[in-house]
């Protein structure tokens, strides 16, 4: 950036330690995979309630397993096991929540199952209102041509 010269074809992530150490024919994936977990990094940072690094240092090992693999061709363990290794880490120290967590309800308030049910019967009440309404609307403008037409046929017979 400071030699003003043009930006390499995968942008400024390319100039990363992980893309270096990468060959050559590789470097493409590399970078896509680092751009991902950098994606994966910025939500996890984003949207967690309690900040820490463990998610950060997770994502990390995975390059490393992913430069593993496309050298020497050790599998790398799957973004779902590593993510959850954490979240089971994160749980024995009490930082994770989870999204599954129940809330307590005051009484006046719907359970958490029930909401979703109502709202669902609710549209489909709507929708079958529509199409009745549709079908009325529908049968009464089929009455209407067949009578047009009906006048029409009698126009045309007393004119011959």
């Amino acid at each position: 950036m400071k030699t003003k010269g043009k930006t390499p074809k995968y942008g400024l992530i390319f100039n990363s330690s992980f893309i270096g150490r990468a060959g050559q024919k590789n470097q493409g994936r590399i970078s896509r995979y680092l751009a991902n977990k950098c994606a994966i990094a910025s939500r996890v940072d984003c949207f967690s309630e309690a900040p820490t690094s463990k998610f950060g240092e997770t994502l990390k090992d995975q390059m490393e397993e992913r430069l593993k693999f496309l050298s020497q061709g050790v599998k790398p363990r799957k973004n779902k096991e590593a993510m959850n290794e954490v979240i089971e880490e994160l749980k024995k120290e009490g930082l994770f929540y989870g999204d599954k967590v129940r809330v307590k309800r005051e009484d006046g308030d719907e359970s958490e199952e029930e909401a979703p049910k109502k709202e669902k019967k609710e549209k489909k009440e709507k929708k079958d209102k529509k199409r009745k309404h549709s079908e009325v609307a529908s049968d009464s403008e089929a009455e209407e041509i067949e009578k047009k037409a009906k006048k029409d046929k009698k126009k045309k017979k007393s004119k011959d």
